[in-house]
């Protein structure tokens, strides 16, 4: 998730945490507030780290800064770290118990997006990403951060209430997710298309709208499937995949670790005299987050990313129709 939602999180866990030294007048709000921001912070550091490519950096964020295991076994010696600077030694289990939940809880929440959180090392490197909420999504937020509002200025139960919401909006983008992913199974059988790889996931913002992705051999497939679309059917656009193109560069280290981190979930394509290497999980075609030229004039070279295009005016037009189910015209076929 984005760095104003974890850090909302990580306040808002911490004060729940230490909820009773603040009732006790141990503490103040403010403090144990401040404290989980800092940690809920902490994770997303490892950007700060260069890796000297930028797929490198892509698939090497959320990596070991974000695996349980490690987040587990450094939040004893972060909690002696936060005790020894509050002066209050006597909380030091509360301290390891909040220390602790704000970490997991930073990396389980990214795992909710489509990513990819790397959870399990050193046992296993596999980039887990369920897709159930978009990287920014103000729903989520906004009950955190009233939440914390409200308990600086009178009780902590508003936190409560403020995570417990959070929390709800979580679990309803998972159930909206998978009544999603059925309709789009149901459509896609009725209507004969073959389905090699399939993924739904949240689009921009809100938790309505699913974009359904279809990876074939030689094309993929793009959709739109949203809660208030009732019976309509959807509308889908086809992409070519030259295959010929992927086998003679699968082995291409840059190639091979995005379609690993992707799960197969790429596009590789020659523009004029560069091939051009894309994420297709992440962003809205034509407008993807990650692409990459990895080669020029068929000779490789380092990855250089592209920019993302920054006149997205059409696209959120179009994301505010689509949501309410006002169109059903794809964003590919508005914006070349």
């Amino acid at each position: 998730m984005d760095s104003l939602s974890q850090i909302a999180l990580g306040a808002a866990v911490s004060v729940a945490v230490f909820n009773k030294p603040i009732r006790n007048k141990q503490m103040k709000v403010w403090h144990a507030a401040a404290a989980g921001a800092v940690f809920g912070t902490l994770p997303d550091l490892d950007v700060l780290i260069s890796h000297g490519d930028p797929i490198s950096d892509m698939t090497m964020h959320r990596t070991e800064s974000h695996s349980l295991f490690y987040l587990s076994l450094v939040s004893p010696l972060f909690a002696w770290l936060l005790v020894k600077l509050s002066g209050r030694p006597q909380l030091f289990k509360q301290s390891v118990l909040a220390v602790v939940l704000v970490l997991l809880t930073h990396a389980l929440l990214d795992t909710m997006t489509i990513y990819g959180t790397q959870l399990a090392l050193p046992f296993s490197d596999y980039p887990f990403g369920v897709g159930s909420i978009f990287i920014i999504d103000p729903l989520y937020t906004l009950p955190l951060l009233l939440g914390l509002l409200l308990a600086f200025w009178s009780k902590t139960h508003w936190n409560t209430a403020g995570l417990a919401l959070s929390s709800a909006y979580l679990l309803f983008g998972v159930v909206a997710q998978q009544l999603a992913y059925a309709e789009v199974k149901q459509q896609l059988a009725y209507s004969g298309q073959q389905v090699d790889q399939l993924l739904v996931t949240a689009t921009p913002f809100n938790t309505l709208l699913w974009r359904a992705v279809v990876v074939n051999d030689d094309q993929y497939l793009e959709g739109y499937y949203s809660l208030l679309d009732g019976s309509t059917q959807m509308q889908w656009r086809s992409f070519p995949r030259d295959t010929a193109l992927i086998k003679q560069w699968q082995d291409n280290p840059a190639v091979a670790r995005l379609a690993w981190f992707s799960h197969g979930f790429y596009q590789l394509e020659q523009k004029e005299d560069q091939l051009l290497l894309t994420d297709l999980r992440m962003g809205m075609a034509p407008f993807y987050s990650f692409s990459f030229v990895v080669a020029t004039n068929e000779q490789p070279q380092a990855p250089v990313q592209l920019e993302f295009p920054r006149d997205n005016t059409a696209s959120f037009d179009w994301l505010y129709q689509r949501v309410l189910a006002k169109t059903q015209i794809p964003l590919s076929d508005l914006v070349k």
